[in-house]
C-alpha cells in the first residue's frame, strides 16, 4: 500500500506532464441493459442496499466524459478547493453536533468535492451513512428514544448536509446515497426507545459481538452481522399493542429493515462514536465487495469477435478493450470489486460462446476495470477494507490504492455466477508478479510510478471539470 501525499503532487507534476501524452479517454459510458441471465448476474451486478451487513444504496454514478484539453494546456499549479464556512442551520434540531465532530469532519472529507462521485460507492456512502446510524444513536443521550421524529428529523438531515457542504463535501450526497430522512427515524419497527429493546433483546450480546469487529473475518464469518440480524428479528416480530407482527409478507420486510436501523442507533449510543464508526464501516465493506456497481450491457460484439480464438487477436483484444473501457470510467472501484466485475463479464462471455480465457490472452488486470488517468491506462484500485480520503490545506486530498496493476483478471471457470466465493482461499489476491511478461493487444501494466501519475493526472483533471 502507498499514500499519496500531497506535496508529491506538486514536486512531480511538471515531470508527469512532460511524460504524458493525454489522450481521449476511451469510449463513452455504455447505458445500463438487462443482463442475459439475471438470475446469475443481477445479483452481483446491482448496488448494496441499505441492510445489517452493508448500509447503504447507491446508484453507480458516472462521470462527465472528458475529452483531450487544447494544447497547449497546462493544469494549474495550485487548484481551488471549494472554501469552508460557517453553515446556515434551521435552528430546529437541538443535537450536539460538537460531540461526533471528528465523524462529521470525516464524512466531509470522504464525500469532498469533485471525489464523491467517484468515491461513493466504496468511501463516500459508507461513511455517511455511518454518520446517520451514530447521529441517530447519539441525537439526545437524555431521551430513552432511539429514533427521531420525523418533523424533527427532517430538520436534522438537513442541518448534517449542510455542515458537511460548509466543510467542502458534495452537496449531492443525498442523491448520492440514495438516503433521506426517514433513515434518521424508525419508520414501521415497533421497538424505538432504549428500554423496550433492552427487555427484547440480549444487549450484552450484541455489543459484545460488535465492539471490535475483525475485519479480516468478519465478511467470511459474520460475528457482528449475525447479532445485528438477529437482534432485529426479535424486534421486528415484537409485540405492539398485544398483536404480534408477522413474519412475511412486504410489512415484515420494511419492519425488519427499519429495525436494522434502529439496532444500529442502539450500539451507535452505546459504543464510543469512533468504535461504532469503525465497526460500521467494516460492515459497509463486506456488503460493498460483493457486487460490481458498474453499469453494463451484454458483451455481444466482444462475443462475436472472441468466439473462436485460441491465440491473441487484434480484432478480439481490441473488441475486448473497447468495451472494458466504455464501463471502467465511471468510478474508482476495490480490488475485490475488480475481481467480480471481471468474473460477472467473463461469465457474460461464456454464455456468449468464448470459451478461451481471453483475459489471459490479452493481457487483462484487475485494474483495468477501474477509473483510467489520461490516455494512460494506468488504473488505481482501491482497497478493499474502509480507508479515508485524506485533506491537506496546501495541496488537496489525496487517497490510497493498491498497486495490484499487474495482476490478471480472473476467467470464470463456467458460465455460472454461483462458483464465486470472495472467501474461498483461491479468490485471495496474489502477490505482484516479480518480472514482466510481453504484453500482448490489450492492456498495459503500471507500477508505483504508473499509480502515482494516475492520482495526480485525476486531481488536475477533475478540479479543472469543477472549474468549468
Amino acid at each position: 500500500m502507498v499514500r499519496f501525499s500531497g506535496f508529491l503532487v506538486h514536486r512531480f507534476l511538471l515531470f508527469i506532464i512532460w511524460l504524458s501524452s493525454f489522450q481521449d479517454v476511451a469510449a463513452a459510458h455504455y447505458k445500463t441493459n438487462e443482463h442475459t441471465s439475471k438470475s446469475t448476474t443481477a445479483e452481483l451486478a446491482n448496488p448494496p442496499g441499505i441492510g445489517v451487513s452493508g448500509p447503504i444504496q447507491v446508484s453507480p454514478s458516472v462521470i462527465p466524459k472528458y475529452t483531450s484539453p487544447p494544447l497547449p494546456w497546462t493544469p494549474p499549479m495550485y487548484p481551488t478547493f471549494p472554501d469552508t464556512y460557517e453553515p446556515k442551520l434551521t435552528g430546529k434540531c437541538t443535537a450536539d453536533f460538537q460531540a461526533i465532530s471528528s465523524i462529521i469532519n470525516t464524512a466531509a472529507s470522504d464525500c469532498s468535492q469533485p471525489f464523491a462521485a467517484l468515491v461513493g460507492n466504496v468511501i463516500c456512502c459508507p461513511q455517511f451513512v455511518s454518520l446517520l446510524h451514530i447521529f441517530q444513536g447519539q441525537h439526545d443521550v437524555k431521551s430513552e428514544k432511539l429514533v427521531l421524529p420525523d418533523a424533527v428529523a427532517a430538520d436534522c438531515f438537513s442541518d448534517i448536509v449542510s455542515i458537511l457542504v460548509s466543510k467542502r463535501a458534495n452537496m449531492t450526497i443525498p442523491e448520492l446515497c440514495s438516503v433521506t430522512s426517514s433513515n434518521l427515524t424508525g419508520g414501521s419497527c415497533p421497538v424505538q426507545d432504549v428500554a423496550t429493546f433492552e427487555k427484547a433483546v440480549n444487549s450484552s450480546k450484541l455489543l459484545d459481538a460488535c465492539r471490535t469487529v475483525d475485519p479480516l473475518k468478519e465478511c467470511c464469518r459474520p460475528v457482528c452481522q449475525g447479532a445485528i440480524m438477529e437482534a432485529s428479528l426479535i424486534i421486528s416480530g415484537h409485540q405492539t399493542n398485544g398483536d404480534k407482527i408477522p413474519l412475511g409478507g412486504s410489512n415484515s420486510v420494511n419492519a425488519l429493515n427499519d429495525c436494522k436501523n434502529v439496532v444500529f442507533s442502539y450500539i451507535a449510543r452505546k459504543l464510543e462514536a469512533d468504535k461504532a464508526n469503525t465497526a460500521f464501516r467494516i460492515l459497509s465493506s463486506c456488503k460493498v465487495n460483493k457486487a460490481c456497481p458498474l453499469e453494463f450491457k451484454e458483451p455481444t460484439e466482444v462475443s462475436k469477435a472472441c468466439r473462436n480464438v485460441a491465440a491473441p487477436s487484434p480484432s478480439c483484444c481490441s473488441s475486448l478493450n473497447a468495451y472494458i473501457s466504455g464501463i471502467r470510467n465511471q468510478m474508482l472501484i476495490t480490488n475485490k470489486q475488480a475481481i467480480v466485475c471481471a468474473t460477472v463479464i467473463g461469465s457474460m462471455l461464456r454464455k456468449g460462446g468464448v470459451m478461451t480465457n481471453i483475459y489471459e490472452l490479452c493481457d487483462v488486470d484487475l485494474k483495468d476495470f477501474s477509473v483510467q488517468a489520461y490516455g494512460m491506462q494506468q488504473g488505481c484500485l482501491l482497497r478493499s477494507y474502509p480507508a479515508d480520503l485524506i485533506f491537506d490545506n496546501t495541496t488537496g486530498y489525496s487517497f490510497t490504492c493498491d498497486l495490484t496493476d499487474n495482476i490478471a483478471a480472473p476467467w470464470p471457470s463456467s458460465s455460472s455466477m454461483s462458483s464465486l466465493s470472495l472467501c474461498a482461499p483461491e479468490m485471495s489476491l496474489p502477490a505482484l508478479p516479480t518480472s514482466q511478461t510481453l504484453r500482448n493487444h490489450g492492456f498495459r501494466g503500471g507500477g508505483a510510478f504508473g499509480a502515482l501519475r494516475l492520482i495526480i493526472i485525476l486531481v488536475f483533471m477533475l478540479y479543472g471539470v469543477v472549474r468549468h
